[in-house]
């Protein structure tokens, strides 16, 4: 009896060992990782422009590609829109009130795959002070040994649709589009001894 008790106390905390492997730590590359939004301005055209900067991390488990999490933050002053009367109103009162120091905040609270390499990432985005939730609808593109780092690396891409006035930032709307879409495109390398 005591034999049986004891292997199976073995295979319950085999089990618990297996459950709790860590995930893999991937830290974002900013050199290769933006945001890029576009609107629509009076029904004449398409406006673009793109956050960079990002710091964060993605934590992947590819055993369970549902227990991951993605965390990943921007400033708001790192915005370009290729036009700095537009960059400067977008930072004024009018919309952000920018500082320095202020930034835009990602961090997943639940991710549904969908497909191989596709999943929906829930998550909760800050931005002007304000906290939202937003789905990413994203595509793992590729994961491997990068063939110039000599490490393995992570590149994803997602979408989404954000309404601007949800995070106070409604200026002129409905005139100039209340939906701005997001395209999002990341690298990221595996965290670890020898990354600098």
């Amino acid at each position: 009896m005591k034999t049986t008790r004891l292997a199976a106390a073995l295979i319950l905390a085999g089990l618990a060992g297996a459950a709790t492997a860590a995930p893999e730590k991937y830290l974002l590359d900013a050199s290769h990782s933006q945001v890029v939004f576009s609107y629509n301005h009076l029904g004449y055209s398409t406006t673009t422009g793109m956050f960079s900067g990002f710091e964060g991390e993605i934590l992947f488990d590819k055993e369970d590609p549902a227990a991951s999490s993605v965390t990943v933050s921007m400033p708001v002053l790192s915005m370009f829109t290729g036009w700095e009367a537009r960059e400067d109103h977008f930072f004024s009162g009018d919309f952000f009130g920018a500082k320095e120091g202020d930034m835009i905040t990602f961090v997943s609270t639940g991710i549904e795959v969908t497909g191989d390499n596709t999943a929906k990432i829930t998550g909760d985005l800050t931005m002007n002070g304000v906290t939202k939730p937003v789905v990413l609808d994203a595509v793992l593109n590729q994961m491997g040994d990068h063939p110039m780092a000599n490490k393995p690396w992570a590149g994803f891409d997602a979408t989404t649709t954000v309404v601007r006035s949800d995070f106070n930032l409604g200026m002129f709307a409905p005139y100039v589009s209340d939906e701005v879409e997001v395209r999002i495109s990341i690298e990221a390398m595996k965290a670890g001894a020898d990354n600098s």
